[in-house]
């Protein structure tokens, strides 16, 4: 696999429309390396639970933490990787209890729910930070 060939950077800054742009880049590279178009059920499901945690990552940068900075896209060994960097010092976390009935506060429960592992990366004396989320590759 080349490097280079597995990494999609999207500079976002003050763009509108962040949330489908992100989706769509999103959904460019998984056409691209293969995960779309889907061919089982499977695949297609992962592919729909990538999209889902993009825009939660990026919503989430928009209403809580001054709008994202980018959004990078990397394909691991069995791993799809996604990264939102934004301007906000705030801590993403779950709300809990969560309550399903509740309009809004899903975001990160979502998050937490499908993916194989997430966190939050800073660099010491800079602003902001960048939400990270891992996704299994779909099987074979």
């Amino acid at each position: 696999m080349d490097q280079a060939s597995d990494v999609r950077t999207l500079a976002l800054g003050d763009t509108s429309g962040t949330v489908p742009l992100a989706r769509d880049f999103t959904r460019t590279a998984l056409h691209e390396w293969g995960w779309l178009p889907a061919d089982t059920a499977d695949r297609r499901a992962a592919a729909e639970d990538v999209l889902l945690v993009v825009s939660e990552l990026v919503t989430n940068a928009c209403l809580h933490a001054d709008g994202p900075e980018s959004l990078r896209v990397l394909r691991l060994d069995k791993v799809l990787r996604l990264e939102v960097t934004d301007r906000g010092a705030g801590q993403p976390a779950p709300r809990t209890p969560h309550r399903a009935g509740r309009p809004g506060g899903h975001g990160m429960f979502i998050v937490q729910r499908l993916c194989r592992d997430w966190g939050i990366d800073r660099t010491p004396g800079a602003p902001g930070k960048t939400v990270w989320a891992e996704l299994s590759a779909p099987g074979d």
